[in-house]
């Protein structure tokens, strides 16, 4: 992958040829059929420009991955215990807001099961490492259950499936991790 160059300009570059990427996925439903020519004539950049930034098509896919897993990480520290994970879903699910434009049209391709796959993997481990000391009954089970759940109907919202906004699906999460991680100790 290519250096990140960190001036203004170069970052705004980058931001339209993620947008323009997304929009493509929307429009063409697989990554394969996306080329850096295609892309450049939306953003209006040369193609040298285009590799400036990236090497390929598929590393668009990766930053844009990237950023995502990143968020979930990036106050990880703040969830030592069960009472700081509101917070940590509210974080989540503002991100999500903020950038629900992008999502949307990522999500609506056929491409999100890698997306998904990872995403999973990463609110797995963070769920298993911040809940494997609460002797709660089941815990991988739920875990498994939970981050499922979660990530598809966060999946189906982008993809316009279900008629539910993204602060709804957060409290729905909310009270569903009550119910299975914080009611469900062992005796």
């Amino acid at each position: 992958m290519k250096v990140k160059i960190k001036n203004a300009s170069s970052r705004k570059t980058r931001e339209k040829i993620k947008r323009a990427f997304a929009e493509l996925m929307r429009e063409k439903k697989e990554l394969n059929k996306i080329t850096v020519t295609d892309l450049v004539k939306i953003v209006d950049i040369t193609r040298g420009s285009f590799y400036t930034h990236y090497d390929n098509i598929y590393e668009v896919a990766l930053d844009i991955q990237k950023e995502t897993l990143d968020i979930l990480y990036s106050n990880i520290d703040q969830l030592k215990n069960i009472d700081n994970i509101d917070c940590y879903f509210d974080e989540i699910c503002n991100y999500l807001k903020d950038n629900e434009s992008i999502y949307t049209m990522i999500l609506s391709s056929n491409e999100p099961l890698i997306f998904a796959n990872n995403l999973n993997k990463i609110i797995d481990k963070i769920l298993y490492d911040t809940l494997r000391n609460q002797n709660i009954n089941n815990l991988e089970l739920n875990i498994s259950l939970f981050v499922d759940g979660w990530i598809n109907l966060v999946i189906k919202h982008f993809r316009k499936e279900i008629n539910y906004s993204l602060d709804n699906i957060n409290n729905y999460i909310k009270e569903t991790f009550i119910i299975l991680f914080l009611n469900n100790k062992k005796v």
